[in-house]
């Protein structure tokens, strides 16, 4: 016999799964302009192009972040771990993006969400949500 009493999910749990949710679009986003569906943006100038590597890695994000929306949503102690660490190599990687040719507009969605999320999952409720110490 199952029981059916819902879960209640502290205000951490509700932040952190939308949080990652806007993740998950952003990352839907960059896999349909990997695929050349949507265009680029670099100032005034768009164009189209496909690259199946930037493609995979975009498609992997993708899984990676719905899988850990299950997570967060189960209240998984391992999911706060992981999305701390998931959020810190994505700013990792914003960062170098940065010494490249792209410029702050083309990742400012990423990094202010990663940021965000990195910034509260680190606060001392959420850890304790989470049963971290």
């Amino acid at each position: 016999m199952t029981d059916s009493t819902p879960v209640k999910r502290p205000f951490s749990v509700w932040v952190l799964a939308i949080l990652a949710g806007l993740v998950l679009v952003a990352c839907i986003l960059h896999v349909f302009q990997a695929m050349g569906v949507i265009p680029y943006f670099i100032g005034p100038f768009s164009f189209r192009a496909f690259d199946f590597f930037n493609f995979l890695m975009w498609l992997i994000m993708v899984w990676i972040f719905a899988w850990l929306i299950t997570m967060i949503w189960n209240m998984d102690p391992q999911a706060w771990i992981f999305l701390a660490v998931i959020s810190i190599v994505n700013l990792t990687i914003d960062f170098v993006m940065m010494f490249g040719a792209t410029t702050w507009s083309d990742i400012a969605i990423d990094f202010i969400l990663n940021a965000l999320i990195l910034i509260f999952v680190m606060l001392p409720s959420v850890r304790k949500t989470f049963k971290q110490a």
